[in-house]
């Protein structure tokens, strides 16, 4: 009875998985996007449904725009969670709109997935939305198809007329800031590769980091009007930075052993925390330039917004980017940043 008992549960398994599948392929792209993707508008005119959103306008104000796209296996990890990719996806998006001074306005949610997984995009759909309504942002539109796992998130903020943070405003004199802590996400990237261990409460610690990271845009709202250029690190502190450096003419000398890192990473070897500091990637931390006159209402800045910034270098004439240890000794540059088709 029991063998009897065990094949008749056996087939009745298989029969409800068939039934699911069944019930997934019946949904199609637009019965997805009712269910798991519509909200009604917060400050939109129009959302999601027809071809275009509609977005109010304001002439004193300028409509920051930016994309990004997460590839399964380059951008993420299979076993990432559902709700913290949902996060990360809008997350890196928005860390675009804060190294530009932008207020997040909304977002445009383009995604492509090998089937329907219901359990996947509830998850997804979850940390997105969670994310979007800390900011106070609408999803407004966007795409879905059949394909390998692709989620590109375009986001539309606003900032004032000429108020925009760019690359090409770093100024000789100025310093140079970082927001949070770098490092984490290369560290758990390092024990995904097997290169080291952690104890578990410490990996669950830079895991987070790595698949939730906070764009900064409380900060960068409170830094209008008071620093001169900025960037968010996606590749490494090293490659973003020198975009700035490249755009505004100028040179840096940086101080590695006071760029900020979490107490997990700071237990590390020297070699590995410079590794992950200088060219890990995928921290979504701000670094910006400022005029050494506004020291004191960026710390004011620092404090209203809750994040810590740390003060790592200077703006110099001279091109290029130097590195130097506490000591003043120069530090071997010898730490590439990620790059999508050379890594």
């Amino acid at each position: 009875m029991w063998e009897s008992a065990s094949v008749l549960t056996f087939v009745s398994i298989i029969e409800c998985r068939h039934r699911l599948q069944a019930t997934i392929q019946l949904m199609g792209e637009f019965d997805l996007i009712a269910r798991f993707f519509t909200r009604p508008a917060k400050n939109a005119v129009l959302g999601v449904g027809d071809d275009c959103a509609l977005l109010p306008g304001n002439a004193a104000m300028q409509c920051a725009v930016s994309c990004d796209m997460l590839v399964e296996g380059r951008h993420f990890l299979s076993t990432v969670a559902p709700e913290r990719l949902g996060h990360k996806a809008l997350a890196v998006n928005l860390s675009d709109l804060a190294a530009c001074g932008a207020k997040p306005r909304a977002f445009l949610l383009a995604l492509a997935m090998p089937r329907v997984d219901e359990v996947f995009l509830q998850g997804f759909s979850n940390g997105l939305f969670a994310l979007a309504d800390e900011h106070g942002i609408d999803l407004v539109g966007g795409d879905t198809t059949a394909g390998p796992l692709n989620i590109c998130i375009t986001v539309l903020g606003d900032v004032p007329q000429g108020a925009a943070f760019l690359r090409s405003g770093a100024s000789v004199g100025d310093d140079v800031y970082v927001s949070g802590n770098l490092g984490d996400a290369r560290l758990a990237l390092e024990v995904f590769r097997g290169a080291l261990a952690l104890e578990p409460e410490a990996f669950e610690a830079v895991r987070r980091a790595m698949e939730m990271p906070q764009p900064r845009n409380v900060l960068a709202l409170k830094l209008r009007g008071l620093i001169s250029s900025a960037i968010d690190v996606s590749d490494g502190f090293l490659g973003d930075f020198t975009y700035v450096l490249r755009r505004s003419s100028v040179g840096a000398t940086i101080n590695v052993d006071v760029l900020p890192r979490s107490a997990v990473l700071a237990q590390r070897s020297a070699d590995l925390q410079r590794l992950c500091t200088l060219a890990g990637g995928d921290d979504y931390e701000l670094v910006f330039t400022a005029p050494l006159q506004h020291r004191t209402a960026i710390a004011v800045a620092s404090m209203q917004s809750g994040v810590p910034v740390t003060c790592v270098g200077c703006i110099e004439a001279k091109a290029g980017l130097r590195l130097i240890d506490k000591q003043g000794h120069a530090v071997d540059q010898k730490f590439a940043s990620f790059d999508h088709f050379k890594s």
